[in-house]
């Protein structure tokens, strides 16, 4: 796995509070980055608040294999790709990069995310909305 086999990587920070007791960035935090990255790309790519969408995208699966420790202060790139564009729901497969000084990135952990849109009110499964399918589309995988 290298960053080149993600057509988007996605800047997400550090925060201090993500080290914890043992002095490296806690498991549940690597979540939290896939989330981020997914949700504020989507939001820049569709040029909308995808909050206020219709439908929303409700995470159905996730998971998360860790290949090397991260720690406040790293500096940090999300790889972001679509494994399956569905009529209801888009797998993304991820990858967390450790950005050093000079630029290179350092593989740190992957993952899988899966998106199921539903309807905002009655949490019943609906086809995706035009914008999010237009800018899923971009990020499919071969």
């Amino acid at each position: 796995m290298q960053a080149d086999d993600y057509p988007l990587l996605w800047p997400v920070p550090t925060r201090w509070s993500d080290n914890d007791h043992y002095g490296h960035v806690n498991n549940v935090a690597y979540y939290s980055y896939f989330d981020t990255a997914v949700n504020a790309w989507l939001i820049e790519a569709t040029g909308t608040d995808i909050r206020d969408l219709p439908a929303i995208g409700i995470v159905a699966e996730t998971s998360c294999r860790y290949l090397s420790e991260l720690s406040f202060p790293d500096r940090l790139r999300v790889g972001l790709a679509v494994e399956r564009l569905g009529k209801r729901s888009i797998v993304y497969a991820l990858a967390i990069f450790r950005e050093a000084g000079d630029g290179s990135l350092t593989p740190a952990a992957t993952g899988r995310f899966v998106h199921v849109y539903v309807d905002r009110d009655t949490r019943r499964p609906v086809e995706l909305p035009a914008a999010i399918r237009t800018a899923a589309a971009g990020l499919v995988r071969d």
